[in-house]
């Protein structure tokens, strides 16, 4: 039996990164040895064990030969006579098939080393076209390492645009891609997520309603970018920048502006209520992605009320109040917070306005904290009905607002 430290551990070692979960790959061994020696197994369609004290996952050493369509369409071996190098060659790309021995040791066979010092995304092998995750997955380490100054290489980029062209891309089972596109709106630069989706010819096939934003032209006078898909790459990053980490401020960057695909030809480059027409395309996404609940309700408050809060010093005290009512932010207190940061990305996310001062995200903040604090306690309630609470309530928050707004 031989252990080696396998994949991402490796790689953000040599990256400087200390974040990747420890795995190991085993080497020479079968299930009842690793039973025997005390691991315990959980793989359901090929031997994984957890070590019996770190709980580290320790895989043993298997191919994968095609046998359907799809992610799931693989036949897989493991026994004691597949090699490490056999084991490296089936994974995605060759910065992630490095191994190390126990004494420090790398073992290389595919060119990672090289490929970190390159800053390139590449695959290992032909094989890369047989799983169509893979293709989300170099777009996902896209938006994670672009910072870094990592590109995808052009023959890599060609395997890609050959699985869109096959159709392999249009297998993908709608929660994989939801399980990927999440953790490429955490990153660091999830505008390249979309971008390399879309270098490939991807976008289309699973984001379509994101492709379609490309080449729909907007006010130069307020989107210098012009373009609504390039606006919407700048949101993105901006949105990264301003909540890093946030998948949540992430997605409503992602889909605030979906409307502006449905504006009529006659319209351009206006877009008179595309907020309105966003949240159809964006609950259909939802629906065929299946996208959890909370992700799609920011979502649909961002793109509803994205120009309202942009103009929030002109609207009247009791819209502002309907505005928070929208967001449900009486009971759900932390979305207001979360509307006022998607709206602040989409105001600097444009050409040359991304240092540019946003004085309405706080203003929100201020006048809901303000609304928030108005306690039924201070209101004489003797002998109203529900209806004449609820109605003084409303009152009470309109005056609170006001009186808020009056401080500045």
């Amino acid at each position: 039996m031989q252990i080696y430290l396998v994949g991402g551990a490796v790689r953000d070692r040599l990256l400087g990164r200390d974040k990747a979960d420890r795995d190991y790959v085993v080497v020479g061994s079968t299930p009842e040895e690793m039973v025997a020696e005390g691991y315990r197994p959980v793989g359901k369609d090929f031997p994984v064990f957890l070590h019996g004290e770190s709980q580290e996952e320790y895989a043993l050493a298997r191919t994968e030969r095609k046998t359907g369509r799809g992610y799931q369409g693989f036949a897989v071996h493991a026994d004691p006579s597949v090699t490490l190098e056999d084991d490296l060659r089936r994974r995605d790309l060759t910065i992630n098939a490095i191994a190390e021995d126990e004494h420090g040791e790398l073992v290389d066979p595919y060119g990672g080393v090289r490929d970190i010092k390159q800053r390139v995304l590449r695959h290992v092998s032909e094989a890369f076209v047989e799983d169509p995750v893979r293709l989300l997955r170099v777009a996902r380490f896209a938006a994670r390492f672009a910072p870094l100054g990592f590109t995808v290489a052009p023959e890599t980029m060609a395997l890609m645009r050959e699985m869109v062209a096959n159709g392999e891309v249009d297998h993908l089972v709608p929660e994989r891609v939801w399980q990927e596109m999440k953790r490429a709106l955490g990153e660091a630069a999830p505008q390249a997520f979309v971008q390399v989706l879309r270098e490939a010819g991807a976008l289309a096939r699973i984001l379509p309603e994101v492709d379609a934003l490309y080449g729909v032209p907007q006010r130069a006078e307020y989107h210098p970018e012009v373009d609504s898909g390039i606006h919407t790459e700048m949101v993105l990053a901006m949105a990264a920048r301003l909540a890093p980490g946030d998948s949540l401020i992430g997605f409503a960057a992602l889909t605030h502006d979906l409307g502006k695909a449905l504006t009529p030809a006659e319209e351009l480059p206006r877009h008179v209520m595309h907020e309105q027409r966003g949240k159809a395309p964006l609950l259909a996404m939802c629906e065929r992605l299946k996208v959890p609940v909370e992700y799609r309700e920011l979502a649909v408050a961002v793109c509803r009320e994205h120009l309202n809060i942009h103009r929030i010093d002109e609207l009247k005290d009791s819209t502002v109040y309907e505005v928070i009512q929208r967001c449900d932010g009486f009971r759900r207190p932390e979305r207001i917070g979360m509307v006022a940061t998607a709206c602040e990305c989409d105001a600097r996310g444009r050409l040359g306005m991304e240092e540019k001062a946003y004085p309405q995200a706080a203003t929100l903040r201020k006048v809901f904290e303000a609304a928030r604090a108005v306690s039924t306690k201070e209101l004489d309630l003797e002998g109203k009905t529900g209806l004449e609470v609820g109605e003084m309530l409303k009152k009470a928050r309109i005056a609170a607002i006001r009186q808020a707004r009056a401080s500045d």
